[in-house]
Order: C-alpha cells, then structure tokens, then sequence
C-alpha cells in the first residue's frame, strides 16, 4: 500500500479523501493556493504545499505546479478529487511519466468518456441507449441555431470537457440558442481551458438518475445501484439521494449493466458515474460519464456502506476488487442536501465572506439513522470568489425515504451558518414541499415550483401556533432573566405576567402561559393547549424544544420585542407583546423600503465582464445590461423594464460589492 498520497484539491473533498487516507494509515500531502493558506484542508493533512495564486488557472490546474509539489514531498500517488485536474488526461499522463500512481481512471478512458462528443459514440457502439444530438464541433452561434432547428427546441447546449453545470444552457429559440452558445464557450474556455460545445435535445419532463460503477485493473467491474439527481438549479445539482423513489429492480439492473459495459469498452478502472436521463415511462438515454468520484458520492456509501474513497486507493494499488456484484444491497435510504454560499432571496447569486458562525449538527451513525457532514470549511474562514460556492454536504439516513427526509429537516434545522448567503432556508423549503415529499420529481422541479425565485417558506398554521407557543415560553424564561434581583433574599424574582399576544406571519394568537418546573403549557383562545419543554436561555442562538412532546429545532435571535425565529425555510418575525403592548404597536407606522427601480444594483460580489449599453440608450424588458462573473459562472443582468440610461457607474475589468450601483436610468 502507499505511504504518502498527495490529494489534488482544495475543500470539503480533499478533507473527505485526508479522512480516509488516515484511516488506512496513508500519509498526506495538501496544496494550496494563496486564497487557501489557512483552509481546512491545509490544517488536516500531514503535510501542505503551497502551488501559486488564488485564480486556479494559476494554481490548482496548473500541471507542472502539482508535479513540483509531488517531487518535493515524495507522494507516490495522486487523488485528484472532482473538478480541477480530476478528467484531464495530460495530467494522468504526466503521472505516469513520473511513475506516481493515479487515484483515478487510465489516461485512454479519461480521454474517451471526459469528451462528451467521443463518450456518447462509444456508448452508442457499446449498446447504451443516447440522446438525440450533433456530435460534430461547433464553429459559431449561427451553426448553433442552425443544429438547434435541425434537432428541434428545446436543446441543451453543452461545453464537451464540461461538469459541475459550467458551461450549460437550455434553449427555447433562435435568441437563447445565440446568446447560451457564446455564455457556454466563455465559461467552458474559463473553468476548463477548453471552449468546445455540442448540442443535443433536451428531454422534457425529465429525471436525471446516475448509476455508480467501479472498477478493477483485473477486469471485475460492478455497479453500486443509483443515486436521483433530479433537484438542480441552473443545472446544478443541488439534492440527490439513493436510491431513486422512481426505479423498479428492472431499471435498475439495465442501467448498471449498461453502466458496466461502457466502462468495460474504454478498459475503466477506479470509481466512476454513468449519467442518465430518465422519462416518465422509464426509457433511459445516456448523458455523460464522469472519470471521478462524484460530489454525491456519500449517499451511495451509506446505503451500501462501501468506502469509495478506500476502494479507489486499493484499485490504484493494483488490488482486485473484494466486493461482487452479489455483495451489493441497498439498506435504507440516504439524502444529500448541498449547502451552498449563494442568496436564494436574491435568486440565489452567489456569496462570499467570513463565516462569523458555522455550527453544522452533531454526526451521529446509529441502527436507524445517521447524520453525515462533509466539509472543507470552519468558523471564522472565509468563502473565496475564487472557486466553487459549496459549504459543506450534510447526508442523513434512516430506514425509509421519509426517515431519512425527516432527519434532514432536523439536522438544516439545527444547521447554523452567519455571516454570509446561504441556501439552508431553500434545502428546508424543498423538504416539506409534499411533491419532494412524494417523490414525483424532475429536473424541471425548481423551476416549476418557484418561478418567481425564492421568498422565503410560509409556515403552515399548525406548525405556525407551535413556533408561537414557543416563542411565548421562551418569552418567559427570558423576562424573568430581566427582571431577575440578584443579592436580595436568596435571589427572589418580580413578577412576570402570564398573559401575552404573540405576532408571526400576519397571525395574531393571545396567549395565557402556564408555567412549572419542567416547562409550560401555553393556552390559546380557541382552547388549544400546547405543551412546551427546553433548557434554552437566552443569548442561546439554538433552541431545541420538546412541543406536544414532539421536537422542534429553532433558530434564534433577538430582535426588539421578540424574536426572529427561522424554522423549515421561513425567517419569521415573532413578537411577543403584553396586551397593552400589543395595543400600542398597531398604531405603529410600517418604514417603507428605499426605491431603486431607477438603479441596476450589483447583486453578488464580482467581476464586470461585459456592459452593453451605454449613457442614452433605451432599453427594454429582458434586454442585457451587463454581464457579472462570480465563482466560475457568468450571470446577465437584464432590464426589469422599458428604460434611458442615464448614468454607467462601472467598466469591464471592475469589481463590484453586494448592492454597488452598476447604472442608473431616467
């Protein structure tokens, strides 16, 4: 077995490979760049080597950087994580020109399936099922729109050494098929070094269902059944869980033996995915194959309790598979939630900052559930506009799909993360949505059901009046912290009132709290009681709660007059108010919010990489404004409404915080 093992990533997947690498008593090597000096990862590995500056076309993709830090720690192998130098053939071959092992597939099936283009001619060869497409390069946007008519809208227009959902766009028309065509060659030639697109047609009402394989150099090769992947914004993945609520046994075993023949045809070692889309009669069509572990990678060693990152180390040590095709089971259900450092109030744009708080659930691995959190952040870090948005990948499990969804909604729940944008609330909100709930999901899912972007969840009204219990407890319990006296007579406590009005969501619900020495039973007007028991005191930022018996995790903060609770995808204002109070705050005035209808605000932090118009121009509805890059994706900025521009505040090359003013119209 190796000794030292040098992990070609930054993030939570090079602390995911440092964890398994030292279970198996392997030592390990980090790089990093300067942006990544203090990173998770650098603290955990055995040693750390420093490759060049943030931007990763100077630094983690940089071939000959990672050969120097490899020559000066004496790593006899590489694992190259997922994305950077992960599919690039010139970097397994330069690997093996040094006679360092690859953590990965051979260079010939890395050059054969990391091509998009070549990858679905041999699986066509090999008997796999595809989707209609042009596999020939394409020169310009006009031969875009040229094959998008000859396939039929809608079509996905494709960067062919893509992944991660860079260099992706769907296309209704001639305009999206132009205008998506040069963003994919843009962001491809920026994430990839590679600007070569394709195009092929665009399944409506689809599920993407992925089958992982894994592979031996004696020849084994088996499947690991499937993960859904259905949930994706923008085309990226953003919930997966295995296995599919979708597929019969059937399915499941054409796809793996499909997935096994591909790989068996370009000679595969290693782990690796197979990508499929899905329709609602359960006809398949493959997409892609990716030459890598994949980021969801943790569902499927939960319900298989197979290590991949293990497994991966022993091919590449030129061990034979121990696991057949017979040994695989599928035990329970596993769900992974992405936690991303992006706004989904502001259609989720990407964030960056500090982590002023980041307090992920405690994991836990028992009988009938498990809690799993991978991560490659920590309090106090900061997130980078340099590379990929992802906080962590918090898995849960449990015995059943509605165990394990349920464990989710505890584990976000209890999930604290300040300083920055993040899409917690969003994960929550999807959850309890009853289609998720139901499994009648595609990947048009988000896109169906918030059109209009996210706003925040609304808590149903059972659930609302056990945030409003709630929250008049721990009303109590802090009051009496207020008007506690301390030093006189063993620390006696004035009085504090039992009636109160609490105020959430538009609701108003006066209350009569009842309180012992365990808790306190919260009456309603109408009757209802509600039980309420924690060891919450204020100043804590989490309250977990026993209501009617049942849990209910909080987040907390003190606002004037109450609390703001956010809760299952919701960010609530909950005042809790004696009666008089109560009356007094209704002859209140409301502070209205600023008007910037006549500004073009920077949504995220990022780089101007193109305006389009100029001082005088009209513009119209849906017209670009400019184009904003931030963490490897281009975002355009389009008018709201017919408009002169009066003002152009920034030039391409210029950096822009969260809400500058960009433009600003008559």
């Amino acid at each position: 077995m190796f000794d030292k093992i040098l992990i070609a990533n930054r993030g939570e997947i090079a602390c995911r490979v440092i964890k398994t690498a030292r279970k198996m008593g392997i030592a390990t090597v980090a790089v990093y760049s300067d942006a990544d000096a203090h990173a998770l990862h650098v603290r955990m590995a055995d040693e750390a080597v420093h490759i060049g500056p943030p931007p990763a076309n100077q630094s983690y993709i940089v071939i000959d950087r990672i050969m120097e830090a490899i020559r000066a720690t004496g790593a006899e192998a590489v694992h190259p994580g997922y994305g950077f130098l992960s599919e690039n053939p010139k970097f397994a071959e330069a690997l093996e020109a040094e006679g360092v092992a690859f953590v990965g597939p051979p260079k010939g099936a890395i050059e054969a399936m990391g091509d998009k283009i070549t990858s679905k001619k041999i699986a066509q060869e090999a008997g796999v099922s595809t989707v209609p497409g042009y596999m020939g390069l394409i020169e310009d946007a006009e031969e875009a729109v040229r094959i998008s008519n000859d396939i039929g809208y809608p079509v996905m227009i494709k960067a062919s050494a893509g992944g991660g959902g860079k260099g992706m766009r769907i296309a209704w028309n001639d305009a999206e098929a132009r205008e998506g065509f040069q963003s994919s060659k843009n962001e491809a030639a920026s994430s990839f070094g590679d600007d070569r697109i394709f195009i092929e047609k665009f399944v409506t009402q689809p599920r993407h269902i992925e089958i992982q394989v894994l592979a031996d150099s004696h020849g084994n090769c088996i499947y690991l059944n499937e993960r859904e992947c259905s949930i994706q914004r923008r085309n990226q993945k953003v919930i997966e869980e295995a296995p599919s609520p979708f597929l019969d046994e059937e399915t499941r075993r054409a796809m793996g033996e499909q997935s096994c023949a591909l790989a068996k045809a370009v000679g595969y070692t290693s782990a690796g995915t197979v990508e499929f889309i899905v329709d609602g009669d359960r006809n398949f069509y493959f997409l892609e194959m990716n030459t890598r572990l994949q980021v969801e990678h943790p569902v499927t060693e939960l319900i298989t309790g197979i290590d991949l990152v293990e497994q991966m180390i022993r091919v590449a040590n030129g061990e034979p598979l121990s696991i057949s095709q017979d040994d695989v089971r599928i035990d329970g259900w596993a769900i992974e939630s992405r936690l991303y450092a992006e706004d989904p109030y502001r259609n989720f744009l990407p964030s960056i900052g500090r982590l002023t708080r980041y307090r992920p659930p405690q994991e836990v691995q028992e009988k009938a559930r498990a809690v799993r959190n991978d991560t490659g952040v920590f309090e106090g870090g900061e997130i980078s506009m340099f590379y990929d948005p992802m906080i962590a990948k918090l898995c849960t499990w449990g015995r059943t799909r509605s165990a394990a969804i349920q464990e989710m909604r505890t584990a976000l729940d209890a999930f604290e993360v300040e300083g920055i944008g993040h899409n917690i609330p969003f994960l929550s909100a999807v959850m309890d949505h009853p289609r998720f709930a139901s499994g009648e999901i595609t990947t048009a899912f988000i896109a169906e059901e918030y059109p209009e972007g996210f706003a925040g969840a609304t808590i149903r009204a059972g659930d609302l009046k056990r945030i409003a219990a709630s929250a008049a407890a721990m009303n109590r319990v802090a009051e009496i912290r207020r008007t506690r006296v301390s030093g006189r007579l063993g620390n006696h406590e004035r009085h504090v009132g039992e009636d109160w009005v609490v105020t959430a969501q538009g609701e108003t619900f006066p209350v009569t709290v009842a309180a012992d020495r365990k808790g306190a039973d919260v009456h309603f007007e109408d009757g209802d009681k509600i039980r309420v028991e924690s060891d919450w005191t204020p100043g804590d930022s989490l309250a977990r709660l026993e209501v009617d018996y049942a849990p209910l995790v909080l987040k907390v903060d003190k606002i004037s007059g109450g609390f703001r609770i956010r809760s299952r995808g919701a960010d609530l204002a909950v005042h809790v108010r004696s009666p008089r109070q109560h009356e007094l705050s209704l002859l209140m005035p409301e502070k209205q919010a600023a008007d910037t209808s006549r500004l073009l605000l920077c949504p995220m932090p990022g780089l101007i990489r193109a305006v389009n118009v100029e001082v005088g121009d009209e513009v119209h509805e849906g017209q670009p404004l400019c184009t904003v890059e931030a963490m490897k994706m281009e975002n355009i900025l389009r008018a709201e409404r017919k408009a002169v521009v009066s003002k152009v505040n920034a030039a391409p090359g210029d950096s822009m915080g969260v809400d500058d003013v960009i433009m600003e119209f008559e």
